[in-house]
């Protein structure tokens, strides 16, 4: 059997239960023009404890197939995000 892939990404989306939505980049060379280009892919992760949340930096490895989407879930959280949303703005009257 073969070595698992293990990805780095950011979380983009929370909202289900039990899985996030993991978005990974990458650098590639364009094969014509020579310049460096981002690539990135959008992966659902299975999140078993929900510890994920939006904006959080998490290590994702692959596994069996969960469901339709899902072949890969959360090792850990590498770097928790900013809690920038915990203050609510306040309403002018």
């Amino acid at each position: 059997m073969g070595k698992l892939k293990e990805l780095i990404g950011v979380v983009v989306s929370d909202k289900m239960q039990k899985t996030v939505v993991v978005k990974t980049m990458r650098l590639t060379r364009h094969a014509k023009y020579s310049k460096i280009i981002k690539l990135h892919n959008k992966i659902k992760a299975h999140d078993e404890k929900e510890v994920a949340k939006l904006g959080d930096t998490v290590s994702i490895v692959e596994t069996r197939p969960l469901s339709k989407d899902k072949r890969f879930i959360v090792k850990r959280v590498l770097k928790a995000a900013a809690d920038l949303h915990l203050a609510a703005p306040e309403e002018i009257v």
